[in-house]
């Protein structure tokens, strides 16, 4: 998974949640976009933690 991607997937999220929230969208469409932003989000931690072990690994392993 590319951080970068996610990350720039999430914001556009966040703007695509405002402009729900602008123009008057019913709860169920503004918590599908929060269902969505919760799961991006999940992704993008399981993405820095593999990121995070890979540097682990090389570290440790000489």
């Amino acid at each position: 998974m590319d951080i970068q991607m996610l990350t720039t997937w999430i914001c556009g999220r966040i703007g695509l949640l405002r402009d729900a929230r602008d123009r008057g969208a019913t709860s169920t469409e503004l918590a599908v976009i929060a269902g969505a932003l919760l799961v991006g989000a999940g992704l993008l931690v399981v993405a820095i933690r593999a990121k995070l072990m890979e540097k682990i690994g090389i570290i440790q392993g000489g």
